[in-house]
């Protein structure tokens, strides 16, 4: 389990590095396996092959060496130069220096025959001259030292084998990045879109293309925007409608109320009435969620302090802190998420009397905190708080006074951001809420 999780953590998360993954490592795996067996076996039995040969060929001229003497002597060593393409020399009265245990291939091979064909009391040495091997063989009167070419004892240019099997392992690689990439962008982005719509911003530039499944997948992607935007729009139309037959009414009503005695029976009913507009505007932004505003940078230290100043002038006594870095400049719907900072400010103000409000960022994601020195809120009742249409009933009511909205609309304008509002305990001993948004 540990093993796997600590190799997880070197492979990547992105589809076009897994995707090479899965083409490079068959083909690295493949040139592992060629290249054992090539050095393994076929160049390794080979080379002990040709060792054996150079070998015999060495016992036999050490044989004759020791059957024959003077002129015929070196007749047949200077025929046996010629056929065998050696360079062959005597050193009358030397012997060999004393060899140590054998450490190639040549010397596994020599030792072996020359041990089988002469004796096993016969001291020999070989070495590398060059591009030559040199043995030397002791015979009854002194040491027989013979020039090999390399290539009768060892197979000639294994490298050039390597460096084609690695270089068409890097050719057939480019190929399979360059295709892998031009199939893996559809998929980003379509996954680009989809987290751009998921944040509320407009992408009216896209377009299905690439293989047949991603084109399908883009095509539902499109199919779903397109129902969502059709769903918000006949929602926001319906409400608007409602809205409007409503306010005509309560227009006549406060006509009426206009002409009559201003006693305290009036003042209530009027109450009354900018209580109900309030609360037709606040079904509204709820059906509406803000969709009909397009996305603009903004700098959210500039906003969160505008709104601040506005709370503060609307309620003298409010002690409200801000801190608030300049130009942190992100894509938002400004409108919708001043909104959601009135609506957050306004409910801390309702119980308690000190906010303070933070904005924090970093490249991925911005918070915006509000906490007030109020009741708070249970816990488990804290989800509860966001319910369209609900009020709690004990301790802390964010939404007294109103809809029962507050809350709703302000979490609906969060999500269509593509972010979150969280509730918490404050530091300040009320609630804390915070507003999550990706950058």
């Amino acid at each position: 389990m540990i093993e796997g999780f600590s190799l997880k953590r070197f492979l990547p998360r992105g589809l076009f590095g897994r995707s090479l993954i899965i083409i490079v490592a068959p083909i690295v795996l493949l040139q592992a396996i060629i290249a054992y067996v090539f050095f393994e076996r076929d160049v390794d039995t080979t080379t002990r092959r040709l060792a054996r040969d150079v070998a015999a060929d060495m016992a036999m001229l050490v044989a004759l060496e020791d059957s024959h003497q003077g002129a015929q002597r070196e007749n047949l060593r200077a025929l046996a130069a010629r056929q065998l393409d050696y360079r062959i020399r005597f050193v009358p009265g030397n012997v060999t220096p004393l060899r140590g245990p054998p450490s190639s291939t040549i010397d596994v091979a020599l030792d072996d025959i020359l041990e089988q064909r002469i004796g096993k009391d016969r001291d020999f040495r070989t070495a590398r001259i060059g591009d030559d091997f040199e043995i030397k063989v002791d015979v009854h009167d002194g040491v027989l030292d013979v020039l090999v070419p390399r290539d009768r004892v060892t197979v000639s240019k294994p490298d050039i084998f390597i460096l084609w099997m690695v270089g068409s392992s890097l050719l057939l690689m480019g190929i399979a990045i360059l295709f892998l990439r031009n199939q893996v962008r559809p998929i980003e982005r379509l996954a680009r879109a989809a987290d751009s719509f998921g944040k509320g911003r407009a992408v009216p530039d896209f377009k299905p293309y690439g293989a047949t499944e991603v084109r399908r997948a883009a095509q539902a992607f499109i199919t779903m925007r397109e129902r969502i935007e059709r769903h918000v729009s006949q929602r926001t139309e319906m409400l608007a409608g409602v809205s409007h037959d409503l306010k005509t009414p309560l227009t006549r009503l406060k006509l009426a109320l206009a002409m009559m005695p201003d006693d305290t029976e009036a003042k209530s009913m009027r109450g009354d009435i900018a209580e109900m507009e309030h609360m037709l505007d606040d079904y509204l932004a709820f059906a509406r969620g803000e969709g009909g505003e397009d996305s603009s940078i903004t700098d959210l230290g500039a906003l969160v302090r505008e709104v601040a100043v506005s709370a503060e002038r609307t309620r003298p006594r409010a002690q409200i802190t801000v801190t608030a870095p300049d130009h942190v400049a992100v894509n938002v719907k400004r409108a919708g998420l001043r909104r959601v900072l009135a609506n957050l400010i306004d409910n801390a103000l309702k119980h308690g009397s000190k906010v303070a409000v933070r904005l924090s960022w970093n490249d991925h994601l911005v918070e915006i905190a509000v906490e007030d020195d109020g009741p708070g809120i249970p816990e488990p009742r804290r989800e509860e708080a966001f319910r369209p249409f609900h009020r709690l009933d004990e301790g802390r009511n964010l939404q007294s006074g109103g809809s029962g909205l507050g809350l709703a609309i302000a979490r609906d304008i969060a999500r269509a951001h593509g972010g979150e509002i969280l509730l918490d305990k404050s530091a300040l001993g009320g609630l804390k809420a915070t507003i999550r948004l990706p950058v």
